[in-house]
């Protein structure tokens, strides 16, 4: 099929799915690895005929818009620690297996570093065990739902069939039989479940939350993995008893925590891993004036305040700062050009004080340098 002018219609590599439905979460994990454009030269780019230009740039701007996940420290630490619990659930259907919480602050990756481990574990499960069940259902053994605002049991339910692809009519008990023999007969391991907070709403008393979340344990013979913002703080794990009495919080005692820090520069090892990282963007950066240190030299400091250290608001500021570069031909990240791109509201509002401790020498992204560690100890 040709365009009006006979020329052959460019699609790009947008791929637009949602993971929270089977097809989409295969296309997720099996997906090919999006290949990084090539690196032109300002002077191949002119070279370019405007229709070459047209597709070089669309390729650049939605492979900028998809780097990640990053191997950072942090992500590498989460999928070790969920690794270790999932992976170890064992236990024969008649126990309970114990589930994994993650919980953190928004903006830190940690549904994109959940579904990385989620989409290896499916992949390494595949490989060893093969595409179909011994009945001859597909296997998945791993599924990933979110909830939205005031979920209850029976919304939790439908969520689950709907991501089989199954009726969603009927009470909870219906939802759950129908979604646990899905679960048995596509053999699934491990169950993600994504803004675990909107459980129950969030006027909802930990208790009740903590009583919908063993009901899920009891149910359903997989490992849960939850993802949320402050559910420790709800006192879910404590089921609503005081400090004294959190021996009887059985779900405490079912789930352990985990979380997805921020990038942190208070110290020389936090700092060599943000530097780590802006090296990492850096050379998956697609910009004809691209340059060594661009990132992780130039910019350092002012990508920590812009950012606060959180790698969605970083991400999302030097995607942006990208499309600017590639659409006003500049083809390199700088601050006055950066200036112009908007951030996130949190990161914007505590950008001026991290600005400002970093001007006042109190801050810095820059690891202490061999002459200076020298001279501290002399």
């Amino acid at each position: 099929m040709s365009t009006a002018d006979g020329v052959e219609p460019f699609e790009g590599d947008d791929r637009q799915y949602t993971p929270t439905r089977l097809p989409g979460w295969l296309q997720e994990v099996n997906g090919p690895d999006r290949v990084q454009p090539p690196q032109f030269t300002r002077a191949q780019l002119a070279d370019l005929s405007p229709r070459d230009l047209l597709v070089h740039n669309d390729n650049r701007e939605v492979w900028h818009a998809n780097i990640g996940p990053i191997d950072t420290p942090q992500l590498l630490a989460l999928h070790d620690a969920l690794a270790e619990i999932v992976e170890s659930n064992r236990q024969d259907g008649d126990k309970t297996k114990p589930a994994a919480l993650v919980d953190a602050y928004p903006g830190l990756g940690k549904s994109t570093a959940v579904r990385d481990y989620g989409r290896k574990l499916f992949r390494k499960q595949v490989a060893l065990r093969g595409e179909t069940t011994p009945s001859g259902d597909r296997r998945v053994p791993v599924i990933y739902i979110a909830l939205s605002g005031n979920t209850q049991i029976r919304g939790l339910n439908a969520a689950i069939c709907r991501f089989y692809g199954l009726p969603t009519s009927g009470n909870a008990d219906t939802l759950a039989e129908r979604a646990v023999d899905a679960v048995l007969s596509m053999k699934t391991a491990a169950i993600v479940i994504d803004d675990i907070h909107f459980l129950a709403g969030a006027n909802s008393n930990s208790v009740r939350m903590a009583n919908q979340l063993k009901y899920l344990a009891n149910v359903f013979p997989v490992t849960l993995i939850y993802v949320g913002v402050g559910v420790q703080q709800r006192g879910v794990l404590r089921e609503g008893f005081s400090d004294k009495e959190t021996e009887l919080a059985q779900f405490g005692r079912r789930t352990t925590p985990l979380t997805l820090p921020p990038f942190q520069i208070e110290d020389d090892e936090g700092r060599r891993h943000w530097q780590t990282l802006l090296k990492t963007i850096e050379q998956k950066l697609v910009l004809a004036e691209k340059y060594p240190g661009m990132l992780a030299r130039d910019l350092s400091d002012y990508l920590y305040a812009r950012s606060t250290g959180h790698f969605a608001s970083l991400m999302a500021l030097i995607n942006r700062g990208c499309l600017r570069a590639i659409r006003s031909s500049h083809e390199r990240l700088d601050e006055d050009l950066m200036n112009q791109v908007k951030n996130d509201a949190a990161a914007e509002e505590a950008r001026k004080e991290l600005e400002a401790a970093i001007e006042a020498g109190l801050l810095t992204t820059r690891p202490t340098s061999p002459a200076e560690r020298r001279r501290k100890s002399a």
